[in-house]
């Protein structure tokens, strides 16, 4: 676990634990993901993960070692399963009604699906940042203090907002209109804020489920050069259909793909890999397809 954090009500682990072919070679100056270091250690583990909705087998028996303070991309075509496993690691799938996960996902040793495991726990352990920026209907000092209220969080208030918009690299240009609606910032800075209250709880982990899709490119470009930043404290998990992001941001890189049986269609893990590797010397023809264009 991190010890970052403010106080151990948000953030104590013990709280969770209670209740063929080569593609071709691509200019090494395009590839541009981080530096992954086997020495960090897995985090998350996801073995043999199937994912029902209801008779619908959408995942079937993805394997992934999640490495701390990196930052992991998941690519595919859509409906290759990538969001679908990226809501098993905080439980996001237990919200709709007929989904059911097999397997094993593991965080820090511990079952994530265990029968003494609260998902609420899990989830401040393990935050999320959607597709489309969410803010709360309240002012932008408020979107930041509600998680760590409903956590019982007894520090300075004041302090823990400004460093969580400050982590999020949004202090400088709001810190003089915290009393106005979050809805009154750009797209951009809306996302921003969500990352903010993402960290304001102190996660171990954030999944970004396509975080800079709606953005225009320079807005783009703020959450990706503030992804690296954060990987320093956090771990880092996204989903992204944009492979040069991928490409840019990660570490490590999953790449999902449709497969067909018996008229069946379900998710797969076809390869993970260093992201440098599997975007110029990729082991699978289908891999190679896919970053080269030829579907998807």
């Amino acid at each position: 676990m991190s010890d970052r954090s403010p106080n151990d009500a948000v953030s104590g682990e013990s709280a969770l634990f209670d209740g063929a072919a080569r593609a071709p070679e691509v200019d090494a100056a395009r590839v541009t993901g981080g530096s992954p270091d086997n020495t960090h250690d897995v985090i998350i583990s996801l073995e043999d993960v199937d994912v029902y909705y209801g008779d619908f087998h959408a995942v079937d028996s993805v394997s992934v070692p999640i490495r701390e303070k990196e930052i992991t991309a998941f690519i595919g075509p859509s409906g290759c399963g990538k969001s679908t496993v990226l809501r098993t690691i905080n439980r996001m799938n237990d919200l709709i009604p007929t989904a059911r996960v097999e397997g094993s996902v593991t965080y820090h040793g511990v079952d994530l699906y265990g029968g003494n495991v609260d998902p609420v726990q899990v989830r401040r352990h393990i935050g999320m940042v959607f597709q489309k920026p969410n803010p709360f209907p309240k002012s932008i000092y408020d979107n930041i203090s509600f998680g760590p209220k409903i956590a019982k969080y007894d520090g300075n208030m004041d302090d823990l907002v400004e460093e969580s918009l400050n982590r999020a690299a949004l202090w400088d240009e709001v810190k003089d209109k915290l009393d106005d609606s979050a809805y009154a910032l750009s797209g951009g800075q809306q996302q921003r804020l969500c990352i903010a209250r993402a960290i304001a709880t102190s996660p171990d982990v954030l999944l970004m489920d396509e975080p800079a899709s709606a953005l225009d490119p320079i807005a783009t470009l703020r959450i990706e050069e503030l992804m690296y930043e954060l990987k320093q404290d956090y771990t880092i998990i996204i989903v992204t259909h944009n492979m040069q992001q991928a490409a840019r941001v990660s570490d490590r890189t999953a790449f999902f793909n449709i497969d067909i049986q018996n008229g069946q269609r379900a998710g797969r893990l076809v390869e993970f890999s260093e992201t440098a590797t599997l975007f110029t010397t990729p082991s699978e023809k289908t891999t190679e397809d896919y970053i080269t264009g030829r579907f998807g």
